[in-house]
């Protein structure tokens, strides 16, 4: 929390903590700043809150940075963020200007509450370049770490401390010390461990000259170092990412700190290198700018773990397909570290695989170390089996935890041991799903394709024939084209599908397409002929089976809604064409049928549904009336609204694609009010599921729809702005 106390001639005139909000501890605070007059204005990685502070001429601005730049894993890692203070006089007076930043040991948890934490403040000093502050140490019975409020010095600045209060309590004390004279009292030495049930919390203050109609700026930064974790079994101890550069002792946060107060004005500037040219493209409209880079949020707080790997990991466990498969330790796992993230702060589980198939297109454009060092682990994943009998919740019956040569559904749960146990997700026994085999092989190419990786395919495609060889079994009849089983078995896990369907035989096509690709390139001509054998009669039969004149029928059954319109109907051609295939020798669906699913897509699912305003549905039925045969019929997904966009931007609608996408956007950031925490569903009636979800990363697909097709499409049109 940051405080402000503004004084002239050696007199206090005003101080207010710069919060909206009015607490019911800390009382001798003066809460409850009039939010009339704060502005709030978010460019991820970056934030500005302006506060024009009512009656005394004088502004200040916070922003805020942290270093999530793309293709920079050591800044990117760092656990710290940076605010940045300027402070505006407009008055004929000098004034003496003083910012207090707060902070609490602990997260809120029971834990803080347990006893034996300290504060102390810290000074350190490299490269004539000093800063100040207090730490706080967390002593945890596991996974300790040390959190440090910080400022950095400078000519004129003042550093005062208050090592430790009760914030908890009325909050007096602390109050009339930096009201007495815009400073605390800096009491030296180490505060004493905490009783169980007391709670303490720290103050730094800096202050400084404000010449009258001048400014200044005052630097913070706030770190954390927990440089070892255990997940939930406690069975092993990993290391964070970071500690590569900063060690793994614990006692890292006076040096990361100074590191980022040093350091931030280059991550600004790489980081307005990477947006300016989309900022500054006049032909794209604010609300996609803003979406775009707002989105990436959850790369960072989506429960992210990025881990050390040691030398002697076997990420195989000695298991292989064939000699030349899948290596013991890859080269991007010893070099870049392990990454994994939620499918959502809601639903905890690791790199939720059929969710990460949408939002990968974040990390395989911004950091694609990261997204191939994540391939490796599901690959390796592909290998093992778990005979471990477990009931799953929406049949009631047995079935073995995992499955060897079927990709997982997730690798793991963080209350449990990830990588060691996979697949945690308890509703489906997800071997028999029809889309994980698929979106796994699809990925591989797409990743081949935008890294030109070729170690990377080699090391892949033991497994991908694997999952191929596997998924045939769903293809009972012999005709090229897998069933689904008549429940719910992919990603819309509330949504049954019964025999050939529109999204998993597209995903299939799609996969068979790419397959014959990665065949051409490694010159394996068998191989190349079998796919392309396969996916010549699955083609036909897709296309007599499912198409309606229209679009894609949802499945085959005979159920009410076999024909209704699946938003996600052409989630295979969305993946084909980001790789720039789809055409010539290598079409898979027509074009013209794409083009007429898109636009009737986009006439019933988005403009017949809430008018046009709130995106994608996710099914409707042909006489434009919301499916409401599931519970997942009638939602909007964010991400699948995004994938959507963008493959009516790779089929050159650009202008649907753009309306489709906004209604989203609108809804989600505008309407619910629901920034930096984008929810998995919505429906009509404003009723939303999962906060803060992995998918809607997606919308970096729209990105790399518009980079490839930024000759070929006149974006000049001013439609797509409005």
């Amino acid at each position: 929390q940051f405080t402000v106390c503004l004084r002239k001639n050696e007199q206090t005139i005003y101080q207010q903590v710069l919060s909206v909000e009015r607490p019911h501890k800390l009382q001798s605070w003066n809460w409850g700043y009039c939010g009339e007059y704060g502005f709030y204005h978010a460019l991820y990685p970056r934030a500005w809150t302006v506060y024009k502070l009512p009656g005394q001429n004088v502004t200040l601005t916070c922003r805020q940075i942290s270093p999530i730049i793309p293709h920079n894993y050591m800044d990117t890692s760092l656990p710290v963020g940076v605010f940045i203070w300027e402070i505006e006089n407009q008055n004929e007076e000098d004034l003496e200007v003083a910012l207090m930043f707060t902070l609490r040991n602990g997260i809120g948890t029971k834990d803080d509450q347990k006893g034996g934490h300290w504060n102390e403040p810290f000074h350190f000093s490299k490269e004539d370049d000093d800063i100040s502050g207090v730490l706080l140490h967390h002593a945890a019975p596991v996974n300790n770490y040390t959190m440090a409020i910080s400022a950095r010095h400078k000519q004129g600045l003042v550093i005062s401390q208050q090592t430790e209060f009760n914030p908890n309590g009325m909050g007096q004390e602390i109050w009339k010390d930096l009201l007495q004279d815009g400073k605390l009292d800096s009491l030296p030495g180490k505060g004493k461990q905490t009783d169980k049930g007391q709670v303490i919390a720290a103050a730094i203050a800096a202050t400084c000259l404000v010449p009258a109609k001048k400014q200044n700026v005052v630097e913070f930064c706030l770190a954390w170092d927990m440089p070892k974790i255990y997940f939930g079994s406690r069975e092993k101890e990993h290391a964070r990412w970071y500690t590569s550069f900063f060690g793994t002792s614990g006692d890292a946060a006076p040096a990361l700190s100074h590191y980022s107060l040093t350091h931030y004005k280059q991550w600004e500037q790489k980081i307005d290198d990477w947006q300016r040219p989309i900022l500054e493209n006049g032909q794209l409209p604010d609300w996609y700018k803003s979406a775009l880079f707002n989105e990436l949020y959850f790369i960072s707080d989506g429960g992210t773990i990025w881990l050390q790997v040691t030398d002697d990991l076997n990420i195989t466990h000695g298991l292989t397909i064939r000699k030349d498969g899948l290596p013991p330790l890859p080269k991007v796992m010893k070099e870049y570290g392990r990454f994994a993230y939620l499918e959502g702060q809601e639903y905890r589980m690791y790199n939720t695989y059929d969710v990460h198939f949408y939002a990968s297109f974040a990390l395989i454009m911004l950091w694609p170390k990261l997204e191939l060092s994540l391939q490796y682990d599901i690959a390796a994943a592909v290998l093992k089996e778990d005979n471990t009998q477990r009931i799953h919740l929406m049949n009631g019956r047995l079935a073995k935890v995992n499955t060897s040569n079927v990709v997982p559904h997730d690798i793991g749960d963080p209350d449990d041991e990830p990588w060691e146990r996979v697949n945690a997700y308890l509703i489906h026994d997800t071997a028999d799903w029809k889309d994980l085999n698929l979106k796994f092989v699809l990925q591989v190419y797409r990743d081949y394709y935008l890294t030109d990786d070729v170690t990377f395919l080699k090391d892949m495609w033991s497994i991908c024939q694997a999952v191929m060889d596997s998924e045939l079994k769903f293809d009972t009849d012999g005709d090229g084209l897998i069933e689904n089983s008549g429940y719910a078995d992919q990603t819309y896990d509330g949504w049954a599908v019964t025999g050939p369907s529109a999204y998993c035989g597209g995903l299939w096509l799609a996969s068979l397409c790419v397959m014959c690709k990665m065949a051409e390139i490694l010159k394996e001509e068998e191989e190349y002929k079998k796919y392309k054998d396969i996916l010549e009669r699955g083609k036909e039969a897709f296309e007599r089976i499912l198409w309606n004149g229209k679009y894609y029928n949802y499945d085959s059954s005979k159920k009410c809604y076999a024909n209704s319109v699946m938003s996600d109907q052409c989630a295979g051609q969305w993946l084909v064409r980001a790789c720039d295939l789809g055409e010539g020798e290598y079409e898979v669906f027509p074009k013209a049928h794409i083009l007429s699913a898109l636009k009737t897509i986009f006439d019933l699912n988005v403009m017949s549904f809430a008018s046009g305003t709130m995106g994608a549905v996710n099914g409707m039925r042909p006489n434009g009336t919301i499916d409401t045969s599931s519970v997942q019929s009638d939602e909007v997904w964010t991400g699948v609204v995004y994938g959507l966009a963008a493959t009516m931007i790779q089929e050159g609608l650009v202008n649907e694609g753009f309306k489709t996408a906004e209604g989203t956007y609108r809804t989600v950031w505008e309407q619910l009010g629901m920034a930096f925490q984008t929810p998995e569903a919505y429906c009509k009636k404003n009723i939303y599921r999962s906060l803060a979800y992995m998918r809607p990363l997606s919308i970096w697909s729209m990105q790399l729809a518009l980079d490839k097709m930024h000759e070929q499409l006149d974006l000049s049109d001013t439609r797509i702005c409005k």
